[in-house]
């Protein structure tokens, strides 16, 4: 099994509450952050691909909340392929401080055309290159 993609990531001030803890949501900021960057490593640069008429959007995510972050906190989110389908892609996802994970999630990223936002296909250049890394 190949090492997930991973970022380094820096709790600041603006991401939590009152209490100095990370804001719930925060945590699915990061994970974006993971897959964008996975996918920018990938050669893919941008979320959407205009050129050809399509769009990557979240389908669905589920989060599972271990422990919480605090200001300052030096965390790491990760990346990686669970399931590659024709038309969507599931990641995998972790936040951890240390070597403890502190946030996971499953997230399914669906492959829609810009026009009438549903399904198809995801490109082949795409396709092959998510296959690769997983």
């Amino acid at each position: 099994m190949k090492e997930p993609f991973s970022i380094p990531i820096r709790v600041y001030i603006e991401d939590t509450d009152a209490g100095g803890i990370v804001y719930y949501v925060n945590y699915l900021k990061y994970m974006e952050r993971a897959r964008t960057e996975f996918m920018r490593s990938l050669g893919y640069d941008k979320p959407a691909m205009p050129q050809q008429g399509l769009l990557l959007v979240v389908h669905s995510a589920e989060i599972q909340y271990r422990r919480s972050a605090q200001l300052d906190d030096a965390l790491r989110a990760t990346a990686s392929i669970g399931k590659l389908g024709r038309a969507a892609v599931t990641f995998e996802q972790e936040i951890y401080r240390g070597n403890e994970i502190i946030c996971a999630g499953v997230v399914k990223v669906a492959c829609v055309a810009d026009d009438n936002r549903k399904p198809c296909a995801l490109p082949e250049t795409i396709y092959s290159a998510l296959k690769a890394a997983s």
